[in-house]
């Protein structure tokens, strides 16, 4: 069994949006027979992208799963969404494979994606190669991009294939491992040349370099090359493969996916030098005290699995996409969900092939599989045969925007909500909450796009339709000026009547400071237990101010002085001379607007700071320092909310998607006069 997980590969294509990882995958399965017409992206046929959200779009949205087999090894391919609104989609899915195949656009070169891929193949410690691809485009520079990827992926890249010909005129490349050049003809076929006579000279040196680059990696090799032995050909490849599985640097090929060339090579590299799980060895669980535990993928120990991915389907329910990581699973049966400490039962096994789903008989560690309508089972759990231990689930990636959201049918509140919340199970992106004072209901996303394609999702799946809206700011009302004022409820209307009288002080406080309530009655002018009632009238109208209805803060109400009627008096005469005593008093108390104030922290490259800061000074921000994490800066800044609502999609776009952001809440500042005279306006007619 333990040659069967020998000749297992768990590849993720890893990268931008736009690369070609989808047409690559199409191009590979293909080659190896499992389809036998190639799709395109462009028309929406293709295997991985079969979502109809994803042929409308013509990206990927989901990562896509399909397994094939390749000169006797089985190779699992993960097809990952390289756009920053799906970029969670890929996260969750790195860990569970073996090694990542980062696709770069010949053309574009790495970007900000990759570099997102990248960090995660280093937190991981996860083998990896670069293919350069489309490298038949018009400007398409092999070269200048290997130069881009090693600041991209911050590793070492080591190319083993130089393409002959370049844009249009290329054809095919030389394999410096194996000193042999191939071409491809216009049907795809490909066949064994000499190596160019303008290239001899560069790939000769080129292979120097890599058998120095491959030497350095084993002081017995370093020693051959410094004495000038010839190193065996089988030494290197051993040495250069240890190197690949020890993530010292990464290799790097090229190819044009839609032309074919070097497709089958990628197999072939896949299979020659990436990780099998052995290879990918033991990981690290944490047992209920929170000490580390190895989990070895040994078929005959413990079951022990991660749940990476979940599927929700209206009709069949929840699937649970997770990899066996040691033990193994028959067709059915019983396990243990330890992150909910929850039993769980299975009774049917499958195997993901794009849309299709097969049922299989038996899973070994490394195996990448589903099972359907586990009830308490979600992304990032770890499933067992009863030990509990946890393997540690990657953070989800934080929202960048919010959208305020409702039916677009009245009666259809409950729907809405309900189908929300299955989809929350399947996207770990999106994060649902209750705005209470602006009474909306808020959905947060990596991007606009991101939170439109829920609704399209969300009305396909459940047939209910979703608007989505800038959402409101929750602004506060304060005072300026100190002011003494009456509040007097009189009322008489046969038998009993009311009688509530207080005089209060009305005065500000600082930022921050809220509400307080001070009791300065002498002498029993108001009875003591009339004293709360004042203060619940003064709470109560304080919630929605005099310019716009919002809450009221940081001011200091004092009652000082009021009278009673010993038969008219009671506690609601003297609630209601609370309230008018405070709307008195804030009709002359000089109110103001107050918005919230974000604390924001923007990292971005070097070379875009000026650009941002500039923009956040133009967003009424102030910028208070700056901090640097690696090779790029982290501008902090104070700007207001009501200029950061469509912030992601602006900063995406001056930063050619390299920027990111985060931001919490600061403190309330007052709103200049002409904004609030407008806030004011608009509030109040949208009431109208």
């Amino acid at each position: 069994m333990s040659e069967d997980i020998k000749t297992m590969r768990n590849i993720a294509l890893a990268g931008h949006g736009g690369s070609g990882k989808t047409t690559l995958a199409e191009a590979m399965l293909f080659k190896a027979g499992v389809i036998s017409r190639l799709g395109k992206v462009e028309e929406g046929n293709t295997v991985m992208d079969f979502q109809p959200e994803e042929t409308r779009k013509q990206q990927s949205i989901n990562t896509s799963f399909i397994k094939y087999a390749h000169n006797k090894h089985t190779i699992t391919l993960m097809d990952t969404p390289g756009d920053q609104n799906f970029f969670s989609a890929s996260k969750t899915c790195f860990p569970v494979a073996d090694s990542l195949a980062f696709v770069i656009d010949g053309v574009g070169g790495p970007s900000a994606m990759t570099e997102e891929a990248g960090a995660s193949a280093l937190e991981y410690n996860l083998p990896g190669f670069v293919i350069v691809n489309k490298l038949d485009r018009e400007r398409a520079d092999f070269a200048t991009c290997i130069e881009a990827c090693k600041k991209a992926l911050k590793k070492k890249i080591i190319p083993v294939c130089y393409p002959i010909g370049s844009e249009t005129s290329f054809k095919g490349f030389v394999n410096i491992i194996s000193g042999q050049a191939f071409e491809y003809g216009a049907d795809g076929k490909v066949s064994k040349v000499d190596i160019p006579a303008d290239m001899a000279d560069d790939m000769e040196m080129a292979k120097e370099e890599f058998i120095e680059n491959i030497a350095e990696l084993n002081d017995q090799l370093l020693e051959k090359y410094l004495e000038g032995e010839k190193i065996a050909e089988a030494d290197l490849k051993a040495t250069f493969r240890q190197g690949v599985l020890d993530a010292k640097f990464y290799p790097a090929i090229c190819s044009s996916a839609t032309k074919m060339i070097g497709v089958e090579t990628i197999s072939d590299f896949i299979i020659d030098y990436m990780a099998s799980p052995l290879d990918r060895g033991d990981w690290i669980a944490k047992d209920s005290k929170g000490e580390e535990v190895i989990v070895s993928p040994d078929p005959d120990a413990e079951f022990c699995g991660f749940v990476f991915c979940t599927i929700v389907d209206p009709y069949a329910g929840r699937l649970s996409l997770f990899r066996v990581i040691s033990g193994s699973l028959g067709k059915e049966g019983n396990v243990v969900n330890t992150t909910k400490d929850t039993k769980e039962r299975f009774s049917q096994l499958l195997e993901i092939a794009g849309k299709e789903q097969k049922t299989i008989t038996s899973a070994i560690p490394g195996s990448i599989v589903a099972v359907a309508k586990l009830k308490e089972t979600l992304t990032g759990d770890t499933l067992t045969g009863g030990s509990a231990i946890q393997i540690p689930a990657p953070k989800p990636m934080p929202s960048v925007i919010s959208f305020a959201i409702k039916p677009k049918a009245k009666n259809d509140e409950d729907k809405i909500h309900e189908a929300i919340r299955k989809i929350l199970d399947e996207d770990t992106g999106l994060l649902l909450r209750r705005e209470e004072e602006t009474r909306q209901t808020i959905l947060s996303g990596r991007g606009l796009v991101h939170i439109e394609v829920t609704a399209e999702k969300i009305q396909r799946k459940f047939n209910v339709g979703m608007d989505i809206e800038t959402p409101k700011v929750a602004y506060r009302e304060t005072f300026k000026k100190k002011i003494r004022v009456q509040g007097r409820h009189k009322k008489q209307s046969g038998g009993h009547g009311q009688y509530g009288d207080c005089w209060i002080v009305l005065e500000p406080l600082p930022s921050g400071s809220g509400f307080e309530f001070v009791d300065k009655i002498v002498g029993g002018v108001i009875p003591k237990n009339y004293i709360p009632a004042v203060e619940a009238g003064v709470r109560e109208a304080s919630k929605t101010g005099i310019l716009a209805g919002f809450p009221c803060v940081d001011f200091r109400v004092t009652v000082d002085f009021g009278s009673y009627h010993a038969v008219d008096s009671s506690e609601m005469a003297f609630k209601l001379a609370g309230t008018i005593a405070f709307k008195n008093a804030a009709a002359d108390a000089k109110a103001v607007l107050l918005e919230p104030i974000m604390k924001v922290a923007v990292k971005v490259p070097e070379d875009s700071t000026g650009d941002i800061m500039g923009d956040l000074n133009s967003r009424r921000g102030r910028v208070i320092g700056m901090d640097s994490e690696g090779d790029k800066q982290i501008i902090n800044a104070l700007v207001p909310m009501a200029e950061m609502l469509r912030y992601a999609p602006d900063l995406s776009s001056m930063t050619a998607g390299r920027g990111t952001f985060s931001m919490e809440f600061e403190q309330y500042d007052e709103v200049p006069a002409d904004l609030a005279k407008k806030v004011i306006e608009r509030v109040n007619a949208e009431k109208e």
